[in-house]
């Protein structure tokens, strides 16, 4: 039985959603986060999937990306982030009712590599974050990533409602 690794997130902006976020990394590709970014953009990728050209792409240049899961690997989506000069990705379960079940990110078959962080999100919290940009006519949210939990007293830790810790 494999532990997961946990990394956490703040979502600072829009204020409704305001909450500590828990991913975890792709098991074997991507980079790891050797800066702590106080407030970057999480840019929700258009098209959600990433798979191909993004239409917002010159927004990710710098930020982190909000993709969604499905349409090809998550090696695929993390390559298409970096390629728009994206300083991480963070793909969300396709399954918006998804608010425990963690997958696990594998390299796919093609020998390709990625440099920047990939992390998984679970598919509620990802619908919630981007329900959220959508209802306040927002480009992106503003995070911190990452966050050190151990840090903060359990009584501060503002965790989702809607999830389960």
């Amino acid at each position: 039985l494999r532990i997961h690794e946990y990394l956490y997130f703040q979502v600072l902006s829009p204020g409704d959603i305001r909450y500590i976020f828990t991913a975890t990394p792709a098991k074997d590709f991507g980079g790891v986060f050797n800066t702590r970014y106080e407030q970057i953009h999480l840019v929700p990728a258009d098209p959600p999937e990433a798979c191909g050209e993004l239409n917002n792409g010159v927004f990710i240049q710098d930020q982190i990306a909000l993709v969604e899961r499905g349409g090809c690997s998550f090696l695929s989506k993390t390559r298409v982030i970096q390629e728009h000069g994206g300083r991480a990705v963070i793909i969300a379960d396709n399954a918006y009712d998804n608010d425990s079940f963690y997958i696990e990110m594998i390299q796919d078959s093609s020998r390709r590599t990625a440099d920047i962080p990939a992390l998984f999100l679970l598919g509620r919290d990802g619908y919630m974050i981007r329900r959220s940009l959508e209802q306040h006519g927002l480009p992106w949210a503003v995070i911190s990533i990452p966050v050190n939990v151990t840090s903060i007293p359990t009584y501060e830790m503002m965790q989702p409602p809607w999830t389960f810790w």
